[in-house]
């Protein structure tokens, strides 16, 4: 579907809490014009858990528009309810997206045969491919490599896997025993060189709501094997990677695109604006890296 970084787009809201479609605009003029390889619509950093379906359809039909087939718009449709799934799936469906990416069901907790029954009746309903979405912190359950295989092997639409459990030991098995039709995107961006270099295709990111440039640059040089020059990439960036992450995720990612003038920083409860402590430490590193 693509190689490369696939930023996981913020959604901005307004002080009311309503979409705030300038400024989304804006985020996704940013991503064009520095070249990232997809976007990533309502997933985790955009805030999917709070988006109505009617807003669900009214965002991605917008940023379909404004992307007019210049790059994947990949949307997150999956949630631990498999009919509602399949509603967004119609409507991301309707809008002709080039892809979804579906969350392990949360909550729920079910068995690893329970989700490779789950992916294979939802990849049995839609025409759309499928990146799985592996992030136990948020679910609750881990997929394994072997269920991960097992559900590629039924669901021929089961295209990917955006692993973020964390585990490099765990994604260094999936490598091994996976086949080559199934592609492996970092879900840290913290640890896109390593998995790269072990076989993955690219990152689904969050830094690159404000870095889509260097980290295009990084994973792209990794792909043409490029170590040396991703590695002093990499080095730039690790911490304010590892900053964006200090708080729940989008809170800090979401304050420093406002301190870069790209959106305002409002949240949709539960999650708030991130800690004054938390908003110190980002301005003091985007400062060294010149952007404040």
């Amino acid at each position: 579907m693509f190689k490369g970084v696939g930023t996981a787009l913020i959604t901005p809201f307004n002080e009311d809490f309503s979409v705030d479609y300038v400024s989304l605009k804006r985020l996704v003029e940013f991503q064009l014009k520095s070249n990232v390889d997809a976007l990533i619509v309502l997933a985790t950093t955009g805030e999917a858990p709070t988006i109505e379906i009617n807003e669900f359809e009214e965002i991605v039909s917008f940023i379909m528009n404004e992307v007019n087939r210049k790059v994947p718009v990949i949307v997150g449709t999956g949630t631990n309810n498999p009919k509602k799934v399949l509603k967004l799936n119609k409507i991301a469906e309707s809008l002709k997206v080039d892809g979804l990416l579906i969350v392990n069901p949360y909550y729920n907790k079910s068995t690893q045969n329970g989700l490779v029954e789950y992916y294979k009746y939802i990849s049995e309903h839609t025409i759309l491919p499928i990146i799985l979405y592996n992030v136990p912190s948020r679910t609750g359950m881990n997929i394994t490599p072997q269920t991960i295989v097992k559900i590629h092997s039924l669901c021929p639409n089961v295209i990917g896997v955006k692993e973020a459990s964390g585990n490099i030991s765990q994604i260094a098995e999936l490598m091994a025993i996976k086949p080559d039709s199934l592609n492996v995107f970092s879900g840290n961006d913290d640890q896109t060189l390593p998995i790269m270099t072990l076989g993955g295709c690219g990152v689904i990111s969050v830094v690159s709501n404000i870095f889509p440039s260097e980290f295009r640059e990084l994973t792209h040089l990794i792909l043409k094997e490029r170590i040396s020059e991703a590695q002093t990439i990499n080095n730039k960036l690790l911490k304010i990677a590892n900053l964006l992450f200090v708080e729940t995720n989008p809170m800090p990612v979401k304050y420093a695109a406002y301190k870069l003038g790209l959106c305002k920083n409002y949240l949709r409860l539960p999650l708030i604006q991130a800690s004054k402590s938390t908003e110190n430490l980002i301005d003091e590193e985007l400062s060294k890296l010149g952007l404040l």
